[in-house]
C-alpha cells in the first residue's frame, strides 16, 4: 500500500513569531497553545510518511516569519521526501525578483502565499509579475485563501473565488488552495471544478467535522475528488489526527438518509501521488 504524502507542514519556532500572532492563536486555541515544528518534530512528525511539502511564510503584516534559508537548509536533509515552498511578502519591492533569487540559491520548489497574513489582494496588478515568474519557473502555489484567527488579517482579501482569474490568467501555473478555503467551501469547489490547475486540501479541518463531512460530500458530487490532496498543516494537526478524522467521517451519517463518503474516495486522498500531480517529482 502506498505511503501518505503530507502536503501541507510547516517549520516554525517562537523566534519566527512576532506582534500579535501568538497572542491570537491563544484566544482561538486556549492559553495552553504553544506553536512549535523544530526540524526534529517535524522529523518525527513525518516519519511514516511519504514526504512532505514544508512552507516557509513572510508575512510582516501579521508577525509570522519563517525564512525561505531555514527551510531549504532542512529540506535539503532529504530531497527526495522534502520539498520546500518559498514565501514571498508581494507587498516587497520586485518579489518576483525575490523569488527567482530565492530558487536560484536554495532550490525551492514552489511558493506560498497567504493573503489573510501578508495583506494584499489576489488580484492587485502588482502580484502578477510574481504569478508570471512562478509560472515560469514551474513552481506551484500553495494559497492560504480562507478564514484565519488573526484579528488583522483581512477577511475582504481570503476568499477563493478571487483565484479564478490568476487560474484563467496562467493556466500553466498549478495552484493549491490550502482547508478547502474554509468556511467558503463551495467557493473553493467551484473554483477547483473548472481550472484544470487547480487542487484542494483538506488540512486543519479535522477540528470540525461537521464542516469536513460536508465538504466531502460536495467535493464529490461536484466531481472532485482526484484533485482533494491529504495535508495536515502539522503542527497544528498530526498525521494520525487526521488519517482518523478522515477514515471516521461517515459516523456523523450513521443511522440517517445522509450520504456516505465512499472508501474508495478515502483511499484516493490518502494514497494520492502529490508529487507528481505536482511536478515536484
Amino acid at each position: 500500500m502506498p505511503i501518505i504524502f503530507d502536503c501541507h507542514t510547516h517549520l516554525v519556532e517562537r523566534e519566527h513569531l512576532s506582534g500579535h500572532f501568538l497572542a491570537d492563536a491563544k484566544k482561538a486555541w486556549g492559553e495552553q497553545f504553544t506553536l512549535s515544528s523544530t526540524p526534529e518534530e517535524h522529523r518525527q512528525s513525518i516519519a511514516g510518511c511519504s514526504g512532505a511539502i514544508v512552507l516557509a511564510l513572510d508575512a510582516p503584516a501579521v508577525g509570522f516569519n519563517v525564512p525561505n534559508e531555514w527551510v531549504a537548509k532542512y529540506t535539503a536533509e532529504d530531497p527526495t521526501r522534502l520539498f520546500g515552498f518559498a514565501s514571498v511578502d508581494p507587498n516587497r519591492d520586485s518579489p518576483e525578483r525575490i523569488l527567482e533569487q530565492v530558487v536560484k540559491d536554495w532550490n525551492m520548489k514552489g511558493l506560498k502565499l497567504a493573503p489573510i497574513y501578508q495583506d494584499f489582494h489576489p488580484l492587485d496588478p502588482i502580484c502578477f509579475p510574481l504569478y508570471s515568474k512562478a509560472q515560469e519557473l514551474k513552481l506551484p502555489i500553495m494559497w492560504h485563501q480562507g478564514t484565519s484567527f488573526v484579528h488583522k488579517g483581512p477577511l475582504e482579501k481570503s476568499r477563493p473565488v478571487y483565484l479564478d482569474p490568476v487560474a484563467r490568467a496562467f493556466p500553466d501555473l498549478k495552484m493549491i488552495i490550502a482547508h478547502m478555503g474554509h468556511p467558503w467551501i463551495g467557493e473553493t469547489i467551484s473554483v477547483v471544478r473548472k481550472n484544470p490547475n487547480v487542487f484542494t486540501d483538506i488540512s486543519a479541518l479535522a477540528s470540525r467535522p461537521w464542516q469536513m463531512y460536508n465538504a466531502l460530500v460536495e467535493a464529490i458530487e461536484y466531481g472532485i475528488e482526484d484533485k482533494l490532496l491529504f495535508g495536515t498543516d502539522f503542527p497544528f494537526f498530526t498525521v494520525q489526527r487526521m488519517v482518523d478524522a478522515l477514515q471516521n467521517i461517515n459516523e456523523l451519517a450513521q443511522g440517517t438518509k445522509l450520504p456516505h463518503v465512499p472508501d474508495r474516495v478515502i483511499e484516493k486522498i490518502l494514497h494520492k501521488n502529490t508529487p507528481e500531480l505536482l511536478g515536484l517529482a
